[in-house]
């Protein structure tokens, strides 16, 4: 039975004027695959509670990114408020389907905006594996200042291609059939529900195996 475990800010960093990375120290943490979330909840003096899923970030250790938005009930404490030392509760890891295991397959990751954060799990897993899978990532943004890992994904890596498509500049990209391979790879696509909806199509179209097409969605 997964249980709730308390967890200790042990470091944070800015990953964009938005967003906010979260290390943390959790006793009896279990480990975990690339591609797992965790529950966070927050509870207020007079007991109310909040619970939102966060992806996991790193395949050692407790690491989050998470984006403030200005009508959320956990994420507005947990990037402006929360401080080094202080506790939360948490639950996990979550998840068995939407994780990547170190192997030979080709593998191509789709993500958009804060969907990044699982799959960037599964490239650092890849290269702490000493894996030769082939990957390859389309990372859709809004704005260059928006992405995560940056300058992580600036840095050249044998076997890993990724190619940033910004929806907010010029010129304007939204990704379309000619950014992404035909069958071959598995595939996973992490992003607004929209936007893993219509890249889902586009995979489809271009002949993908739908059983080896993965998704994780958020929002409405």
């Amino acid at each position: 039975m997964i249980r709730w475990r308390r967890a200790r800010l042990a470091a944070a960093r800015e990953e964009t004027p938005t967003a906010r990375t979260l290390i943390f120290d959790v006793e009896d943490w279990p480990g975990h695959l690339a591609g797992q979330h965790v529950d966070v909840r927050l509870t207020a003096p007079d007991g109310y509670t909040a619970q939102r899923s966060y992806s996991l970030a790193t395949p050692e250790g407790v690491e989050l990114t998470v984006e403030g938005l200005p009508d959320g009930e956990v994420s507005p404490y947990l990037v402006e408020e929360l401080a080094v030392g202080d506790e939360i509760e948490l639950r996990g890891p979550v998840g068995g389907w939407f994780v990547w295991r170190p192997g030979t397959a080709p593998v191509l990751l789709v993500a958009g905006g804060s969907g990044i954060v699982p799959l960037m799990a599964m490239i650092r897993t890849r290269r702490k594996a000493g894996s030769a899978a082939p990957f390859q990532l389309v990372y859709s943004v809004r704005t260059p200042d928006a992405r995560y890992y940056g300058d992580e994904l600036d840095r050249p890596e044998q076997g890993l291609s990724v190619t940033h498509l910004y929806t907010r500049v010029e010129p304007r990209r939204r990704i379309g059939k000619e950014d992404l391979p035909g069958p071959g790879p598995d595939v996973f696509v992490c992003g607004p529900t929209g936007f893993v909806e219509a890249v889902a199509d586009l995979l489809l179209d271009l002949g993908h195996d739908p059983a080896r097409i993965r998704t994780e969605r958020f929002g409405g």
